[in-house]
C-alpha cells in the first residue's frame, strides 16, 4: 500500500505540473506545433534518465524510484497526448508538420535520455 502512495503522490505533482507547463507555453507560444507537450515529452525523457540513471547507480532509494520515477515522471509525460496530438495534425491536413512533430520529439527525448543517464553516471 506504500508502494500504491509513493506512485499516486508522484502521479498527483508530475500531472500538475504537465499542466502548468502546458498551459505556460500555450499562452506564450502562439503555434499550431503542440510546444507545450512537446517540452513536458523532452523534459520528461530527460528527468526520467537522470532518475534512472541514479537509480541504477545506487543513488536512489527503490521508493525514491516509485515515488519520481513510476509516478513523477508517469504524470509528468504525456506520450498518450502526443500520439493524440500527431492524429490531429495528420487528420487536419497537415502531415509536414506530423512528421516534424513526431521525428523531433524522439530523437530530442533519446538525446534526453542519454545525457541524463550521462549526467547521472558522474555522480
Amino acid at each position: 500500500m506504500k508502494q500504491l502512495l509513493l506512485v499516486c503522490v508522484g502521479s498527483f505533482f508530475g500531472g500538475g505540473l504537465r499542466y502548468l507547463v502546458s498551459k505556460f507555453t500555450s499562452q506564450w507560444l502562439a503555434f499550431t506545433f503542440p510546444m507545450g507537450t512537446f517540452i513536458v515529452n523532452v523534459l520528461g525523457c530527460f528527468l526520467i534518465g537522470i532518475l534512472s540513471g541514479c537509480a541504477i547507480g545506487g543513488h536512489l532509494s527503490p521508493n525514491a524510484k516509485l515515488l519520481l520515477v513510476t509516478g513523477f515522471c508517469g504524470g509528468f509525460t504525456t506520450f498518450s497526448t502526443f500520439m493524440n496530438e500527431n492524429l490531429l495534425l495528420a487528420r487536419d491536413g497537415q502531415q509536414s508538420l506530423t512528421l516534424l512533430y513526431m521525428v523531433l520529439s524522439l530523437f530530442c527525448g533519446l538525446i534526453a535520455v542519454i545525457v541524463g543517464y550521462w549526467l547521472a553516471s558522474k555522480l
